[in-house]
């Protein structure tokens, strides 16, 4: 049955003319268990997990998370094409890459370990695209099912010495086409790093756990924008720095 569902979900992706208005009822994933074997089912035919984005809606609040395919992860600056680009959502963002695998094992990884295991903090904007007609009209759990509306992924340079940043404290200022759009200081979420431990040791854990090289992205600052189809953006974090990209033709 998941694998029926995720059919449906890698239909849309490659055809406009299969998009869905929700799964079909039997389909529907009842839990998150159930979204994220629907998840497993369609990362198997997309291939190489290139990252991760994992986030919370407060600083107490449940984590949920969705791999992301590899061929969908862009350097800044980027280019995408407007073609074939339905929602063109937008979040700023700031993700980790992994300098080292942190596989599945008995004991918990611990938050120095997992810090241990960051190569770098990056600026990031995640692009949304959603296989359903209207993604705010399914169930949270569809929505996870489908990695939460994931389009693209595209990562600023790397910062190596980013411990001593009070994250809390740092502000994200959001640009379309040149013209401030959005400033908020402070990730929802709260501590980016409780939800690196939680992929550690629960997120990552069915596939294999976070390899080196991956981008684990931890939620929106700025919540979801819809831009226009030749838009221009562009994020800045002071103390982490920018990523850009273009929707194009």
């Amino acid at each position: 049955m998941p694998h029926t569902a995720a059919a449906l979900l890698l239909a849309a992706r490659r055809d406009p003319s299969q998009l869905l208005t929700d799964l079909p009822e039997a389909l529907r994933p009842a839990d998150r268990a159930a979204a994220y074997v629907i998840q497993a089912a369609v990362m198997a035919e997309l291939g190489e997990i290139g990252g991760w984005k994992v986030g919370s809606p407060s600083p107490d609040g449940p984590i949920q998370c969705g791999p992301l395919p590899a061929s969908g992860i862009m350097a800044s600056p980027a280019q995408v094409p407007s073609e074939g680009s339905r929602i063109r959502g937008l979040e700023a963002e700031i993700c980790f890459r992994m300098a080292h695998d942190l596989p599945p094992r008995g004991t918990p990884y611990t938050r120095e370990e997992v810090v241990a295991a960051i190569s770098a903090a990056h600026p990031a904007i995640e692009l949304l695209e959603s296989r359903f007609v209207d993604p705010d009209a399914i169930s949270p759990f569809t929505n996870l099912a489908d990695t939460q509306s994931h389009g693209a992924f595209i990562y600023g340079p790397g910062l190596v010495d980013w411990h001593g940043i009070d994250f809390a404290a740092e502000t994200v200022t959001q640009s379309v086409d040149g013209t401030v759009h959005m400033q908020r200081t402070g990730n929802p979420c709260g501590d980016m790093l409780r939800l690196m431990v939680w992929m550690a040791n629960e997120g990552a854990v069915w596939a294999g756990g976070l390899k080196a090289g991956q981008f684990v992205t931890c939620g929106s600052w700025t919540g979801k924008s819809s831009v226009g189809a030749h838009a221009k953006l562009h994020v800045s974090f002071p103390s982490v720095g920018e990523a850009a990209v273009d929707y194009m033709g």
